[in-house]
């Protein structure tokens, strides 16, 4: 630069040669150098800085203690990634014909009436928005709406008032949380049933990318229901049976199934005693695992406000069969009917075979309470009958012991590659026709 400079002087003649200044160097020349010096300064310091900030993020995250710098990354980066894709997938299909589907048009209507922002409308549909009406109901009138637990709508009520009376955003805020510390959670007991931080990384890694895990971000009980079932079991392995009681009551208040996660929690209590049996043995149990009794407790609670507030103890079993036409049923002729049935049926039904496989052919005897827990996730949503098709891939999202076979399976950093590719694609899939078009074929 100061060569071309000094060229162009010359020949305006401005500098002379023998000018006592060429010599010196002129002021437009010692300008350039001045400027050149504290351009190279404020480089230096910028770079400094940066380092110095670095240097300060670099042991920022060495104080977070693991998991939560691992757990935290996959939050974020699942949250970032869903949301971009949802929006481009909903920018796409907008002045598509046909688009919304006429038998979602009026969901489509409803989620625009939650929030302007697509970001966040997204995430309500069908069941999200009876959430958002069962926490937006006043206590004081008659109660009819018994067709759901209330343990997640009715978490929303307070967090919405310290929101400004956002219950829609209150109900996001519960299920992110709540997604956030089934991840922690998964990680901890991973590390307990897979011996290595490898293998809770890759479990946890698989969690949020089972088929239907973007449902964990949604405005639904998914999240709440794993977190606090991760919880148990994680909690049971480390024998604090009061906190696996605290814990099992609320899971109960949440989705129905909750109650008979107290079978496979009882046979964590068995195993770490060596499956004794006898007089002596049970009173042992019994006064060690008595926590588990909450689990029903729970329940019945629910159970008891449906009595108070509308005169049926069974107020939620008969809203269920007038609502859905959902009656209790043997789950095997359910799914042999199905998988015979209308191809999107069937669909939904080859995913509950595929699960049900991995928990058998990954099945080790200590992991024994695991599979009969995904058995009975897989299982008691079919004894529903045909109505829970529409909600069966929502369903088998509880199933989280089908992520620590996968874990198991992928020591290789090859499957490992492979696998997460596949599950990403499939959810994917799966995320966009959620939103586009066939809502209906996961919720």
């Amino acid at each position: 630069m100061v060569v071309h400079f000094r060229f162009g002087v010359a020949r305006s003649g401005v500098q002379r040669e023998g000018d006592p200044r060429a010599a010196a160097g002129g002021p437009t020349e010692r300008g350039e150098r001045g400027r050149m010096h504290r351009w190279r300064s404020g480089a230096a310091a910028l770079a400094a800085r940066t380092a110095t900030a670095g240097r300060g993020g670099a042991r920022l995250a060495r104080r977070v203690p693991e998991p939560w710098a691992y757990v935290i990354g996959l939050f974020l980066g699942a949250k970032v990634l869903l949301t971009l894709l949802g929006l481009l997938a909903l920018h796409a299909w907008d002045g598509i014909p046909g688009a919304p589907p006429p038998d979602e048009a009026l969901m489509w209507a409803q989620q625009r009436e939650i929030s302007g922002h697509r970001w966040i409308s997204f995430w309500f549909a069908w069941d999200a928005l009876l959430y958002l009406r069962l926490s937006e109901l006043p206590l004081t009138g008659p109660w009819r709406d018994f067709g759901f637990p209330l343990l997640y709508p009715f978490l929303a009520r307070p967090l919405g008032a310290v929101l400004g009376g956002d219950n829609a955003l209150a109900l996001l805020v519960i299920s992110n949380v709540a997604f956030l510390l089934a991840l922690w959670y998964g990680y901890r007991l991973a590390e307990l049933l897979l011996g290595d931080a490898g293998a809770a990384r890759r479990f946890t890694r698989y969690l949020v990318l089972l088929p239907t895990a973007f449902l964990f971000q949604a405005a639904l009980t998914e999240s709440l229901f794993v977190c606090l079932a991760l919880a148990a079991f994680y909690y049971a392995e480390r024998r604090r049976w009061l906190l696996v009681g605290v814990l099992g009551y609320f899971l109960a208040m949440s989705r129905s199934v909750g109650l008979l996660v107290a079978l496979p929690l009882a046979l964590v209590l068995l195993r770490q005693h060596d499956w004794r049996l006898g007089p002596r043995a049970l009173l042992g149990y019994l006064r060690i695992g008595w926590p588990l009794l909450l689990l029903p407790a729970g329940w019945f609670t629910f159970m008891a406000y449906c009595r108070w507030r509308g005169g049926d103890w069974f107020a939620y079993q008969h809203a269920q069969e007038t609502g859905w036409g959902i009656r209790v049923q043997n789950p095997v002729p359910v799914l042999l009917h199905g998988l015979a049935g209308e191809p999107r049926d069937a669909a939904r039904l080859w995913f509950a075979v595929a699960v049900l496989a991995v928990l058998v052919a990954g099945f080790r005897r200590r992991e024994l309470p695991y599979l009969v827990y995904g058995v009975l996730m897989v299982l008691v949503p079919l004894s529903m009958g045909p109505a829970v098709y529409k909600s069966l891939l929502r369903y088998l999202l509880a199933v989280f012991p089908v992520a620590l076979v996968l874990a198991r399976w992928a020591r290789r950093a090859s499957v490992d590659v492979w696998l997460t590719a596949t599950l990403a694609v499939v959810q994917g899939v799966l995320f966009v026709l959620w939103l586009s078009y066939w809502t209906h074929m996961i919720i």
